[in-house]
């Protein structure tokens, strides 16, 4: 049996931790999964094409997600830290760099890493909002 490549270590690490942030956000529905999938796919390419880029393959699915949620659903993940005001997204930073993080850009903190959203919001994150 062959080892399983760096490339798809990445590919599978980054799936899991978008999952865990969705199932912690109560939104890994059916079609909200497959776009995981789909960012996945795509970022498969990404990769191939720029193999040191496979450190930052988890964020930009992060981020792949995120947009795709934005223009089907609406906001995902909702900020948990800012109680007042217009709901917000959280933001992945780096945008394009190892160990990504959701960010809180109107507040300037750090909320979580991408995949440890359900620790820091008490087991369930917002879900998405409608725009």
């Amino acid at each position: 049996m062959n080892p399983i490549s760096p490339l798809e270590q990445a590919l599978h690490a980054a799936r899991a931790l978008v999952l865990a942030d969705l199932v912690a956000g109560e939104v890994a529905e059916r079609d909200v999964v497959s776009l995981v999938e789909e960012a996945v796919t795509q970022r498969r390419w990404w990769v191939e094409q720029w193999p040191e880029g496979a450190a930052f393959v988890a964020g930009l699915v992060a981020q792949d997600v995120q947009d795709a949620l934005l223009e089907r659903y609406g906001r995902w993940p909702l900020c948990p830290v800012c109680g007042s005001g217009e709901p917000h997204a959280l933001d992945v930073e780096p945008e394009l760099g190892p160990d990504p993080h959701w960010v809180c850009s109107e507040a300037g903190v750090q909320v979580a890493a991408v995949g440890s959203l359900g620790a820091a919001t008490g087991g369930a994150a917002p879900g998405p909002a409608s725009s």
